[in-house]
């Protein structure tokens, strides 16, 4: 695996590939990676000829107060999965290599980026599209992979790519879980303990909702009231728990058939997010 970490030199091994003529996946992250995102990157070699791997933790997406400084950074280790998983190219830029001047250009996906995540963490999803956007220019992957754990990310990137014409195919790889359901997350490692044996209840949570919607016995706002009390009885401090439209994300009403509940919720330090989609008929 080669380690590149600036973008010239980035560019002319892709260049070198492409004349080639071998097809290029891309897989954006933040790093500390574990086996979800190893999955991604063995979706990718499926899927092409080469797979670029980036490592970034990206300053615009973090808000005020969030973990930016502390997030965990495990580049060693990082490396040496990939090396394992295949990867053909890992790309490690500084923050001046991704925003070396001040920057007055900003990607938002107006309405998606305002909704549920993007209530809660405001120009989250701004940082987020500037920087794949940032990215797949760097790149001009003819695929990129996300997971699905971040639908609402997944949503924003589909839309951005859909309304600026990029010519990359956006994969959706389904997430990945620990044994007891909890799906898995760079910053389940801010779990303690106890917390640790609390968080499953998350994906329970959704599961139940989910049996609850195809019972058709309870509205749907009955089902969010009733699984927000009972994660905020086990400890969480729930930011939504919604039934929503699978395709935008709107709230869903019971004639709609093609759902996807999402949820988010502190527990401790981290904010854990999860989803369940599927369709009611």
């Amino acid at each position: 695996m080669q380690k590149v970490t600036s973008i010239s030199e980035l560019q002319n091994q892709l260049k070198q590939w492409r004349k080639q003529g071998l097809s290029i996946a891309f897989v954006p992250t933040m790093g500390n990676l574990h086996a979800g995102h190893i999955k991604l990157v063995t979706e990718a070699k499926k899927k092409a000829d080469k797979v670029v791997v980036s490592l970034f933790v990206n300053p615009t997406q973090f808000g005020v107060g969030e973990d930016f400084e502390s997030y965990p950074r495990t580049e060693l280790e990082d490396e040496k999965k990939l090396v394992k998983a295949l990867a053909d190219l890992l790309f490690i830029p500084s923050v001046f290599e991704m925003y070396p001047a001040k920057e007055t250009t900003t990607v938002s996906v107006a309405g998606l980026s305002s909704l549920h995540c993007g209530a809660h963490r405001a120009g989250h999803f701004d940082g987020v599209a500037t920087v794949v956007s940032k990215l797949f220019n760097m790149v001009q992957p003819d695929i990129a992979v996300f997971g699905e754990k971040d639908f609402q990310q997944l949503a924003v990137i589909k839309k951005m790519v859909q309304d600026l014409n990029s010519p990359v195919e956006i994969i959706g790889v389904a997430t990945q879980r620990e044994s007891d359901g909890l799906a898995m997350s760079s910053r389940n490692g801010y779990l303690s303990e106890q917390e640790r044996v609390i968080a499953p209840k998350l994906y329970l949570s959704l599961c139940q909702a989910r049996e609850m919607v195809l019972q058709g016995l309870l509205s749907f706002q009955t089902i969010e009231q009733q699984q927000t009390k009972q994660l905020q009885d086990s400890g969480f401090q729930v930011d939504y728990f919604s039934i929503c439209k699978a395709d935008n994300l709107q709230i869903a009403v019971e004639k709609d058939d093609e759902l996807v509940i999402l949820a988010a919720a502190r527990l401790g330090k981290p904010r854990l997010i999860d989803n369940v989609c599927f369709s009611a008929r």
